[in-house]
């Protein structure tokens, strides 16, 4: 590996640290929230839809941070943006972990301390939301055309490893313990634990650059061309900062200059990502494993086999993404969920849960993480023109945000009402994504972001 792709993999390992809380944040809950539903909903006397939305409460923030990132971003940069979401990680980790802090009693809940919790939460949520913005973001902007796509899914390998530690460190924390103990301490230091990757990101961002077209947006035309030669020969830095100035030299800035349809496109990506129901595996993965007549310590197990199952075709994308491309990967992706949702429904009709379902389920996960959980961060990071990538990226988070608030927080009610109709939704959602992709995304592969803004803008004006 020569020095100059050296330099850019070091660089995208750091900004993949954003993916990685990304990942740890929003999973440290599936080890937590059967102690916090004992801790506030049940304590308090408050039902399901109470305890569905404490445990998706970070997904409200992570909407916020979606919103705030095209500004944030375009305003102070995109490095100094991964900073602000490293110190809501740390502040959230730290909160969230000892809410009572100041304010309140150590075992004595009370709606108050419950808010509180949230708005711990909450503020860890913007950070998800401002660092899966800007993270892929990020590293599309410095990455090289040839192997973007490669760099990009790093940060999604980074998002589900970030899961992976954390089930780890969840199953660490309450391997032997009694439940007494979790549902008073244990849960805590869970949610601790985060405070330790948190700290080391915010470190390492002082030691990386600003993007060059972030650079060249600001008029600092002489560091964009200084960041450039770190990352290519020097002809070819000439001609990249050459074709990003031209990029720039629109008269208008606004969001639709380019077309609604760029915009549409990007909205319709994270909705579908998250309508077919990915991040209720996720979450709810130990209740799941649970309700299939697993123990506890066995059910953070199988959570533990999912993690691993996640990892190991999250690698295929990255291989592949480059090579295979990303339409192809996504259609197969699609149809490998479809069969996994409705083969979890299925057997949830039939009342015969056992490891069928969990077959089914790491069916589901793996065709995902191998397609839509790596591609649609790729094509969002590609697909908007360099004047108003802040701006469109910001309105497709945050969407895909909105969605997975809504998909996480209605699921224990949908449960409630018929757990083979639930499946069944987002087995219906599978199928419309991969209709989807296959009628409306274009190919992306191997075209920097200029010419993909030039193809691409044309297409949707």
């Amino acid at each position: 590996m020569n020095n100059k792709k050296l330099y850019i993999v070091l660089i995208t390992l750091v900004a993949t640290l954003g993916g990685l809380l990304f990942g740890y944040d929003t999973a440290v809950i599936s080890g937590a929230e059967s102690s916090l539903q004992l801790y506030f909903a049940d304590s308090l006397g408050l039902g399901s839809l109470a305890h569905g939305i404490t445990v998706s409460s970070a997904l409200i923030g992570c909407i916020i941070g979606g919103l705030i990132s095209g500004y944030v971003s375009s305003n102070i940069g995109r490095k100094y943006s991964l900073v602000i979401a490293a110190v809501l990680f740390l502040v959230s980790a730290l909160g969230s972990a000892f809410p009572e802090f100041l304010f309140f009693e150590k075992g004595e809940p009370t709606i108050a301390l419950l808010i509180t919790f949230n708005l711990y939460r909450i503020i860890g949520g913007i950070g998800v939301g401002l660092a899966s913005a800007v993270a892929p973001m990020y590293i599309s902007e410095m990455a090289p055309p040839r192997i973007r796509g490669t760099l990009v899914s790093l940060n999604q390998f980074a998002i589900i490893f970030g899961m992976l530690v954390v089930y780890f460190v969840n199953y660490g924390i309450g391997k032997g313990q009694s439940m007494e103990w979790i549902n008073d301490i244990g849960w805590r230091y869970m949610f601790l634990s985060e405070a330790i990757p948190a700290a080391l990101f915010l470190l390492l961002l002082f030691t990386v650059p600003e993007t060059p077209r972030y650079l060249v947006s600001k008029n600092k035309d002489s560091k964009a061309l200084e960041v450039l030669n770190k990352v290519y020969d020097q002809t070819f830095a000439k001609a990249t900062m050459f074709e990003i100035k031209k990029s720039f030299d629109v008269n208008k800035a606004k969001l639709f200059t380019f077309g609604k349809g760029i915009i549409v496109i990007g909205i319709l990506l994270s909705i579908f990502q998250q309508f077919v129901g990915i991040n209720v595996a996720l979450y709810y993965a130990p209740r799941i494993f649970e309700s299939m007549g697993a123990g506890r310590d066995a059910s953070m197990f199988q959570t533990i086999v999912m993690g691993l199952v996640n990892v190991v075709f999250t690698l295929i994308a990255i291989f592949t993404v480059d090579k295979f491309g990303r339409k192809p990967l996504l259609i197969i992706g699609s149809i490998g969920m479809t069969i996994g949702m409705f083969g979890v429904a299925g057997m949830a009709f039939s009342g015969a849960i056992g490891i069928g379902t969990l077959i089914f389920i790491i069916i589901y996960t793996a065709s995902f993480m191998m397609s839509w959980g790596p591609v649609v961060w790729v094509l969002l990071s590609e697909i908007f023109p360099n004047k108003i990538r802040g701006q469109a990226m910001a309105i497709a988070v945050a969407a895909q945000w909105a969605a997975n608030y809504f998909i996480s927080s209605t699921y224990p009610a949908m449960m409630e009402f018929s757990g083979g109709l639930t499946y069944t939704f987002y087995g219906v959602m599978s199928l419309l994504s991969a209709l989807f992709i296959w009628k409306f995304i274009p190919e992306t592969k191997g075209k920097s972001l200029e010419e993909l803004e030039s193809d691409l803008t044309k297409k949707s004006a």
